[in-house]
């Protein structure tokens, strides 16, 4: 399990915004080309040219947590303003009743919500999905609040992300030890108008929506500032585009800096009233604890007896730990259900079955981790995920061992690289292929592919490449994790056995593979990286990941990139 990730809560709590949590992983500023030139050309995709000088920190000394919950007497109010929208009223951001923002940016970013023949399947309608014993099967993915779609409605090729974390030299080089604190960032959007924090959430949760989500799991970093008000407007944003797309609260125990089981209840009553709130059938308001045994059991029942006789808040508290085998007996007394934080290597899901049984055993239910890989610049850290192999074993267990509900853990934490969220190095890649399981999972039946698409991962430099410029920390492997492979993979999901025409860097190669799902891994070469469905002799689907692979590289960045035949 990673419980080092921890760490980059501590760091997170002490400005409302993205706080360079320290497990925050960085995306590498230079790959052999410059940065500049990277983001540029994809913020082209979207359709923005116009740079804004906006100067703007999210980290002032002001934000920092105070000691006191919200006040609770109030209703959760029909429009929530974010801490940094106009005055005014916003403009520009009036709804059609979908959901849907009228006039909001649409290129790449704006699209990933937009799917039909991206799949290799047909992805069924959100009522099948939430229906029946489909409706049962929840399908979650962690939301990070320090890393929003935007930290300044600024363009991509000089905002926040761009200067301050893919930069090693950003935030005035605080960061250049490990060479930045990111390695991704997410698919850039242009400048809004009006409420533009608001409209950026809402387009995060129209993007999970059509992915077939059911909700996100909500990381609270802090009871004030910009995180508590980041967490405030995504429970409004959820609402406003689907009122059954639902948050779970997750107090995250290694930032929230309180003994007082009182405060705790107070804050997340103060969430609770939000239409979001996710609930049980029978009303109960599912609280979720990230790494719960940071306090005893004993603790938290005065949390949960303080939300049911000061707020009226009946609870189904399913704590996630750190380590599920010495703290769940403690804890089972007074939990609906029990999770864990879970390993980010495809080796390190051998007691993922085990987890499940004594969880159902005790009559609780259980929820899966899910995870596409781990890479923390800033700590040092990695784990090998084996191209999308932690992405397929992870779902695997999740749909054979019998877990109830899931977590994608994460949606959104670049400075893990953990992300599912559609991102500048990965696309919407990731979170495809969890559509395709997800499915699998509410449904009971693997989807029919209907299409020929391929998926194509492999890092950008190899895995023993020293970096040449001034960064001096650099990551090792996790213990326990896989061997380090220097490997492309080509995922293919055909309709009916095909050849595939691969390159890897200079290296040509053509291989058969058979209809359904076939992964087939090429050495790692410098150069790019593509596959080609060649049937009858015609060229059909074709991916090329636009990221080269070299020996030589400025910044270490052991983090996959992928690429889907499916988009553009």
């Amino acid at each position: 399990m990673t419980g080092d990730r921890r760490a980059h809560r501590r760091a997170a709590q002490r400005a409302g915004g993205p706080r360079r949590p320290s497990s925050h992983r960085r995306r590498r500023g230079f790959r052999g080309r410059p940065l500049l030139t990277l983001l540029v050309s994809a913020f082209l995709l979207v359709g923005v040219c116009a740079a804004t000088g906006v100067a703007w920190d999210p980290f002032t000394p002001g934000a920092r947590q105070d000691a006191s919950a919200p006040a609770i007497g109030a209703p959760w109010p029909a429009t929530t303003a974010s801490a940094s929208a106009p005055a005014t009223p916003p403009t520009g951001n009036a709804t059609d009743g979908s959901g849907q923002d009228k006039g909001e940016a649409t290129g790449p970013a704006a699209d990933a919500g937009e799917r039909p023949g991206a799949l290799p399947f047909d992805m069924p309608a959100p009522a099948a999905l939430r229906t029946g014993a489909a409706g049962r099967k929840l399908v979650f993915a962690h939301y990070f609040t320090p890393y929003p779609l935007s930290l300044d409605n600024a363009s991509a090729d000089g905002d926040y992300y761009t200067r301050n974390y893919l930069d090693p030299a950003g935030e005035n080089g605080k960061h250049e030890r490990y060479g930045g604190l990111l390695r991704d960032r997410p698919l850039p959007v242009p400048p809004r108008d009006g409420d533009w924090e608001l409209a950026n959430l809402r387009q995060e949760v129209r993007t999970a929506r059509a992915a077939g989500l059911d909700g996100f799991t909500l990381d609270l970093l802090s009871f004030s500032g910009q995180n508590w008000d980041r967490a405030k407007l995504l429970m409004e944003a959820a609402h406003t585009v689907d009122p059954e797309f639902k948050i779970m609260l997750m107090p995250d125990m290694t930032s929230l800096k309180t003994d007082d089981p009182g405060v705790l209840a107070d804050a997340l009553a103060a969430l609770a009233k939000a239409p979001a709130a996710h609930r049980l059938a029978d009303g109960r308001l599912v609280v979720s604890p990230f790494k719960a045994e940071a306090q005893s059991a004993a603790w938290w029942s005065q949390v949960l007896d303080a939300l049911r006789t000061r707020h009226g808040i009946r609870t189904a508290f399913v704590p996630l730990f750190l380590d599920f085998a010495a703290h769940h007996a403690a804890f089972a007394p007074i939990s609906h259900g029990f999770s864990e934080w879970g390993s980010r290597s495809y080796v390190g899901q051998e007691g993922a079955a085990a987890d499940v049984r004594r969880a159902h055993g005790m009559g609780k239910i259980w929820m899966q981790p899910v995870s596409v890989q781990d890479a923390r610049p800033n700590q040092g850290i990695y784990d090998e995920a084996g191209n999308t192999a932690t992405l397929r074993s992870t779902w695997t267990h999740a749909i054979e061992d019998g877990a109830d509900w899931v977590q994608l853990t994460t949606w959104n934490d670049y400075s893990e690289g953990s992300q599912f969220a559609p991102s500048l190095h990965n696309g919407s890649t990731y979170l495809d292929l969890a559509s395709y399981y997800l499915t699998r999972f509410k449904t009971g039946s693997w989807p029919e592919i209907v299409r020929d698409t391929l998926y194509v991962t492999a890092r950008t430099q190899f895995a023993a490449a020293d970096p040449t410029g001034t960064q001096s920390l650099v990551m090792s492997l996790r213990k326990g994790s896989a061997a380090p492979r220097d490997a492309v993979e080509v995922l293919s999901f055909l309709t009916a056995p095909a050849s595939i025409r691969t390159k890897a860097g200079p290296a040509e190669d053509t291989h058969e593979a058979p209809a359904g799902v076939h992964s087939e891994l090429l050495p790692l070469r410098p150069g790019t990286s593509s596959a080609v469905v060649v049937r009858d002799g015609r060229a059909g689907a074709e991916a090329e990941l636009p990221y080269p692979a070299d020996r030589t590289v400025k910044v270490q960045d052991l983090q996959y990139y992928a690429v889907t035949s499916g988009r553009s």
